[in-house]
């Protein structure tokens, strides 16, 4: 098994390499699983004047529910409405993949820094969206980029609703909570 450290590196500076080499790593789920916690929690030490301590717990738990509904959705959707000829893929590939694509969320930790909060969780979205794409690229085995950037984008979408119905029967997350 690789080095967690390494891959991680490695995930952030977007290696399509290492996307391939977790796709083939059946052993790599523990480690990838570790990537989506260390992220979560970063997430949740850079936003502490936010959410305090049981934010961080709240965000891991959270993160880790997310991460298995996004890839049970890329798995549906990038396989039975938007396959190419050569995708083959299981879910077990795409939660790999995509739970190293959450490495560039580690920077969220400077968010601690005050007045960068907000910079600094916009870069890591946006840097872990890029790597999202690339992972999900590489599980379906798609040719294109823009393929898997609709695969993602479509199941954004469905997360999202899949939230709000959520939310909107268990009550906001912040209900009650008066500023």
């Amino acid at each position: 098994m690789a080095d967690l450290k390494d891959r991680i590196i490695r995930a952030a500076k977007l290696d399509v390499t290492l996307y391939e080499e977790v796709e083939a790593d059946k052993e790599a789920m523990g480690q990838a699983t570790a990537v989506v916690v260390l992220s979560s929690v970063a997430a949740g030490i850079g936003s502490f004047h936010h959410g305090g301590a049981g934010g961080i717990i709240i965000g891991a738990v959270g993160a880790l529910i997310g991460w298995y509904v996004w890839a049970y959705l890329t798995y549906i959707i990038g396989t039975k409405f938007l396959p190419e000829p050569q995708t083959q893929a299981d879910v077990g590939q795409l939660l790999r993949t995509t739970g190293f694509s959450s490495s560039p969320g580690l920077i969220r930790i400077l968010g601690l820094i005050p007045g960068v909060t907000g910079l600094v969780f916009l870069v890591a979205q946006i840097w872990m969206l890029v790597a999202m794409v690339i992972a999900v690229k590489q599980a379906l085995d798609y040719s294109g980029t823009l393929r898997a950037l609709g695969v993602c984008v479509i199941g954004w979408l469905i997360q999202a609703l899949i939230l709000l119905v959520v939310y909107s029967l268990l009550g906001s997350p912040t209900a009650g909570v008066h500023v």
